[in-house]
C-alpha cells in the first residue's frame, strides 16, 4: 500500500512540469503502463489529476483548490508563537511578529522582555512603517513598481535624527534590505530603542511575515543586539520551514550576518 501511494505521488512532479502521456509516466515511475494508468485513473477520480482532450495529463483543479485551502487556514502566528518565545527566553529581549495588510504593517504577536522596561507596541497596532525593521523587511519583498508605488505615497515623519528623511532614501534602504535578507531600526523611531529584524517566507521563498528583536540602549548596545542576528535569522527559517512543511529551508541567498563591530547608522 505504501509503494502504492509513494508512487501515485510520484506522479505530481512530473505533471507540475507540464502535461504528460502515459508513456511518460510509466517510464518515470519505472513501472509498467498498466500500473502507471491504474494510479493515473485513481487520482483522476478524485481531481487531483485531469485526462486532456490529447490523453495527456496535467495536475487537476481539485489539487490546486486544495493547496488554496490549506495556505488560506495557515496561521503564521500559531506557528511562529513558540519560536519567538523559545527566543525571548534565550536573550530576554522583546520579540515582534508583523504581516502587511492593506497598505499597513502590523504586530500580530508580541513576548515581552524580561526587564522592567516596556515597549509601547500592542497587537493589533500598526507600526511606524517608514522605519521599523519589520515593515522594511515586509515592504522590500514586493515588486519593485509596487514598492516604489507605496514609498512615492507615504509620509516621513522625523521620529528622531536618524528616522529614514524621505521616499529615495526609504528606497534605498529597502534594496538594501532585499539583497542581504535582515533589517534593523537603530534608533529611527525611539532614540533609544534599537531593532534587528528577519523574513518569515511562505511559498516560493515570498515574505509572509517578519520577526525582530528590540532592547533599549540601556539593557545592550546596538552592537549587542546586532549580535544576535544569526540567533534571529535561524528563528526566522525555523519559523518558514514550518510553515510551508519542511524540514529546513536554505538560507536567503544574499544574505550577509553584519561585522560584530557594525556601525550604527541611520537606516
Amino acid at each position: 500500500m505504501s509503494q502504492t501511494v509513494g508512487r501515485a505521488l510520484s506522479i505530481l512532479p512530473l505533471l507540475a512540469e507540464g502535461p504528460a502521456n502515459l508513456e511518460q509516466v510509466a517510464s518515470r515511475l519505472d513501472v509498467h503502463k498498466s500500473t502507471a494508468l491504474r494510479l493515473l485513473r485513481t487520482l483522476h477520480e478524485h481531481g487531483i489529476v485531469y485526462r486532456q482532450p490529447d490523453q495527456r495529463y496535467r495536475l487537476g483543479a481539485r489539487l490546486f483548490a486544495l493547496a488554496q485551502e490549506a495556505v488560506e487556514n495557515l496561521d503564521v502566528r500559531e506557528i511562529a508563537h513558540p519560536h519567538l518565545a523559545e527566543l525571548n527566553a534565550a536573550c530576554g529581549h522583546t520579540v515582534h511578529l508583523a504581516v502587511y495588510e492593506e497598505d499597513e504593517v502590523l504586530y500580530i504577536d508580541k513576548v515581552e522582555s524580561r526587564y522592567p522596561v516596556r515597549m509601547y507596541s500592542r497587537i493589533g497596532k500598526p507600526v511606524a512603517i517608514t522605519v521599523a525593521a519589520v515593515a522594511k523587511l515586509l515592504l522590500a519583498d514586493l515588486p519593485e513598481p509596487e514598492r516604489r508605488a507605496v514609498a512615492e505615497r507615504l509620509d516621513y515623519p522625523r521620529y528622531t535624527s536618524r528616522s529614514t528623511p524621505d521616499a529615495a532614501a526609504f528606497l534605498a534602504e529597502l534594496a538594501k534590505v532585499r539583497e542581504q535578507g535582515w533589517a534593523t531600526d537603530l534608533g529611527g523611531h525611539e532614540e533609544s530603542i534599537n531593532c534587528v529584524g528577519a523574513p518569515i517566507r511562505g511559498a516560493e521563498g515570498r515574505v509572509v511575515a517578519a520577526m525582530s528583536v528590540s532592547a533599549p540602549n540601556v539593557v545592550v548596545s546596538a552592537d549587542e543586539l546586532l549580535s544576535l542576528l544569526p540567533r534571529v535569522r535561524r528563528t526566522a527559517e525555523a519559523i518558514s520551514a514550518e510553515y510551508v512543511g519542511q524540514p529546513t529551508l536554505p538560507q536567503p541567498t544574499g544574505g550577509r550576518h553584519p561585522h560584530p563591530r557594525h556601525k550604527r547608522a541611520a537606516p
